[in-house]
């Protein structure tokens, strides 16, 4: 079986992390991350969805308090603002444009999520992005309403052969497809101890790992009998491999 390595490098500073990784940044309606500045500089193309945009321009100079708002708002200029445009601000979508952001309406669509959207858009970027490397990094995935949410998981399936990392303040979220072994190196110095492996869609009936405290020896998991929440790690590398796809999280303490 192939083998997938995994590895939260962006939570570092650029001089840590790899180079042969190509991010993107998706960012959503919801309260940044307060690493979002280090995501920001990892990206090579950065895409508000819709609302986020609001975000970005109001928050992000909450995150430079010493820094002049306007030099700050100028410094992380989104390259792209796409969705419904239901949530996105007049007086903030004037700023951008005036700045060189690009703007894709696409209220047309009301069959897909704003998230989804922006993923199809980065995803068909290529070749301008290496694809066989590229990674998405989404901020403002987790908290706040559960439907959102629950929205932003299913866009993991939904793009199950690209690589997606849903980020909140306190935790990330990606999917471990069934289709390789996988390897997860972890940044302990920015995430961890806490994890969980979550059977979403469809139960596992057969999931080992090694690197846990509890680690699973061809363990069925289903909602309503085990679930592997409030794992802990406890080295530098975890294995995975199971029959049905996975979601992995751990708690970020950047």
């Amino acid at each position: 079986m192939e083998v997938m390595t995994h590895s939260s490098t962006f939570l570092l500073p650029s001089n840590h992390h790899s180079s042969s990784v190509t991010y993107a940044l998706v960012v959503l309606n919801r309260p940044l991350p307060r690493f979002t500045p280090l995501l920001w500089n990892h990206a090579q193309v950065r895409v508000c969805a819709d609302g986020g945009a609001n975000r970005v321009f109001d928050e992000m100079p909450l995150l430079f308090p010493s820094d002049d708002a306007l030099d700050v708002r100028q410094r992380y200029k989104p390259d792209i603002i796409k969705g419904d445009m239901d949530s996105v601000r007049t007086e903030v979508l004037d700023f951008y444009s005036n700045l060189g952001t690009k703007v894709v309406d696409e209220s047309h669509d009301q069959d897909s999520t704003d998230l989804h959207k922006c993923v199809a858009y980065i995803r068909d970027l290529t070749p301008n992005l290496d694809k066989s490397n590229l990674c998405i990094l989404v901020a403002g995935a987790l908290g706040g309403r559960f439907d959102h949410e629950a929205g932003n998981m299913n866009v993991l399936y939904r793009f199950s052969t690209m690589r997606l990392i849903l980020l909140s303040d306190d935790c990330l979220i990606y999917l471990l497809p069934s289709t390789h072994l996988h390897e997860i190196y972890i940044q302990s110095s920015v995430e961890g101890p806490h994890c969980g492996l979550i059977p979403i869609g469809m139960p596992s009936v057969s999931t080992t790992t090694t690197g846990l405290q509890w680690d699973l020896n061809n363990t069925e998991m289903r909602f309503g009998d085990v679930v592997s929440t409030s794992n802990l790690v406890r080295g530098e590398k975890i294995t995975v491999q199971s029959s049905s796809d996975l979601l992995w999280t751990i708690s970020i303490k950047v």
